[in-house]
This record gives C-alpha cells, structure tokens and sequence, in this order.
C-alpha cells in the first residue's frame, strides 16, 4: 500500500496528466512527425490513461505509461524538477518548490 506521499504524487501526477493543473508538455520529435489525428488521439489517450497495475507502476505513483494506437506503441512519463527547470525538484509533493514535466513519446525514443 502506497504511503501519504506516494499517494500525494500519484494525485498531482493524475491531476497534471489529465489537465487540471499546471504541467509542462513535451512531444518529442517521433511523435510531432506522427499524422496530426494520431498525435490528437494519443493526448486524449494520455489524459484518459487509468491502466494503472502492480507491473506498470511498481511505485504507484502513476509517473509512466505506455500506449498503443494503430500498431504504434508510445511512452509517456512524469520528470520533476526545481521552479527553475535547473535541477530535480526537492519535493515532488510540494507544488510550490515542483515543475511537473511530461514527456510522450515513440517508445523506441526511450
């Protein structure tokens, strides 16, 4: 069972994926060559994303998933850092010292 901060960063990482909060996105150049209505699918993907497991999310914090559209498998994952984007943040769960960064991409851009 996840401990209170885990759970906390799995709440933020869900609340940043879906929207809802402040959230630097990054597509990586696999996905911005990708046809405009599979790069639309793929964000509504990410955003919707709950297949959350004990193998995709060992630590439960909902910082990684993976998805497939149309044969073509994409990875998605959270990275924090510092508000200055300098460094790795000093609390994930702390919103005021943490920039959330999502990055999608191809998997074998991984």
């Amino acid at each position: 069972m996840p401990d209170a901060s885990t759970a906390k960063i799995a709440a933020l990482n869900d609340r940043a994926r879906q929207r809802l909060d402040h959230c630097r996105w990054i597509l990586t150049q696999g996905v911005l060559s990708c046809d405009p209505l599979t790069v639309a699918e793929l964000l509504i993907a990410v955003e919707d994303f709950d297949n959350f497991t004990a193998d995709n999310d060992p630590y439960a914090e909902h910082d990684f998933g993976v998805i497939t559209l149309e044969g073509t498998t994409f990875f998605w994952k959270f990275d924090y850092y510092d508000l200055d984007l300098q460094m790795h943040s000093p609390d994930p769960t702390d919103t005021n010292v943490t920039t959330r960064v999502l990055t999608v991409m191809l998997a074998d851009e991984y």
